[in-house]
């Protein structure tokens, strides 16, 4: 949710401004222009494979002779393509003009501090943290919690040991080439591994089995040897549902993304939908794009004034460009094996990866159990959707573990 702009989730905060500015009006001229009530859904290809048509609904166009004539529309296959490439050009370079508006801001995350827990910056070492009492782990979630509610992204080190974030991250790339060779020879569609994303190139989010051993005992460990998951339960409970398993990779050569919620923010008295959990099997550099969050995002003025595109009569500048030049933003340079957790509402965005590594995030993502659809389709694989709870799920790997 992520890193990786969703459509389903990006449309209401990035399609839409892009469509309906007429930006795109020399390819398709009725949908830039005499634009009177206009809601659209596209249909964006995952990987290479692209979809048959892209369904415009809903449309309602002044014509001639015919201000509220309705009028449906399909594109047709052959044009989507470029229609695809257009939307991705447009998002780039809003994505490098964002980048710059917001470069005299950006600072490093820090680490969340939690007395009592082994060391002033959290954590105890990887060897201590093996032997961190449940009460120390309790006081140190109460404290991430905290800290993750007031500004909505939270820093905590050395969930991983080193040994493990680097047997995980072996274990992603290949599996993705895996899938990658699945999909290639129609074994599986591409839906079935990987989720789908915008600015594709160079960038792809792999969803993860349950049942291999190395992911059974990863997500075990940070169930009950950190304060990760109990930093989610304390605020929204145990009975909050797994909503995403898989991982991120950026690799050499992908473009930095626009910014954006995962999930809209309607009031301040909402409760939170979404927490997700990145952690990182690689230590990264700001060469490598890492995550950019802007805490104390998650309300709704922020949202109001995030949405607002009007430039002002006199400077030029719009709410939206206004809130990303002022507003103090946190890059995610994390050591290998910490993690970052951020609540859905929060506006943030992955950076563009100019260096010759990878960057693998493993994540996981729970929702409210107050929620239904919370406005974003997990990243999570369908024999795992709505199937489990934190409380359920950590039953589950202690029964697969007990079974080899």
């Amino acid at each position: 949710m992520a890193l990786v702009i969703r459509v389903h989730a990006a449309l209401g905060f990035l399609l839409f401004p892009v469509l309906s500015s007429g930006l795109l009006s020399n390819d398709f001229p009725s949908l830039g222009r005499h634009r009177q009530n206009f809601y659209e859904t596209l249909r964006i290809p995952p990987m290479q494979h692209y979809y048959k048509t892209v369904r415009v609904q809903k449309q309602m166009f002044r014509t001639p002779g015919n201000p509220s004539s309705l009028l449906a529309s399909t594109v047709p296959a052959d044009e989507i393509p470029s229609l695809y490439k257009e939307q991705e050009r447009l998002l780039v370079e809003r994505g490098i003009a964002e980048a710059e508006l917001m470069k005299s801001t950006a600072s490093p995350i820090q680490p969340s501090i939690s007395k009592g827990t082994g060391t002033a910056k959290g954590f105890a070492s990887n060897t201590a943290l093996a032997g961190t009492k449940p009460a120390d782990l309790k006081a140190a979630a109460k404290i991430h919690a905290k800290e993750l509610k007031k500004s909505g992204v939270v820093r905590i080190d050395n969930v991983l040991t080193n040994e493990n974030a680097d047997h995980l991250r072996e274990y992603v790339f290949n599996l993705r080439k895996t899938a990658d060779e699945q999909v290639r020879n129609a074994e599986v569609k591409a839906i079935e591994r990987f989720a789908d994303v915008l600015l594709k190139e160079n960038r792809c989010d792999l969803t993860i089995p349950l049942e291999d051993e190395l992911v059974v005992d990863s997500l075990l460990w940070i169930l009950q040897k950190t304060p990760v998951v109990q930093t989610v339960s304390s605020i929204l409970g145990k009975e909050a549902c797994l909503y995403e398993l898989s991982c991120l990779i950026s690799d050499p050569g992908s473009q930095r993304q626009v910014t954006h919620p995962d999930t809209p923010c309607n009031s301040n008295t909402d409760d939170p939908v979404l927490y997700t959990c990145f952690i990182a099997l690689q230590d990264i550099n700001v060469d490598m794009g890492p995550t950019t969050w802007i805490p104390y995002t998650h309300n709704i003025e922020s949202h109001e004034q995030f949405q607002d595109e009007t430039p002002n009569a006199f400077t030029g500048e719009s709410p939206k460009d206004a809130l990303l030049r002022t507003k103090p933003s946190v890059l995610g340079l994390l050591p290998k094996g910490s993690c970052a957790i951020f609540d859905s509402r929060v506006i943030h965005c992955g950076g563009s990866n100019t260096s010759n590594i990878s960057r693998a995030l493993f994540y996981c993502s729970f929702k409210s159990p107050k929620v239904g659809y919370p406005g974003n389709p997990g990243s999570i694989r369908r024999e795992l959707q709505s199937k489990f709870t934190i409380t359920t799920l950590e039953k589950e790997l202690k029964k697969l573990q007990k079974q080899r």
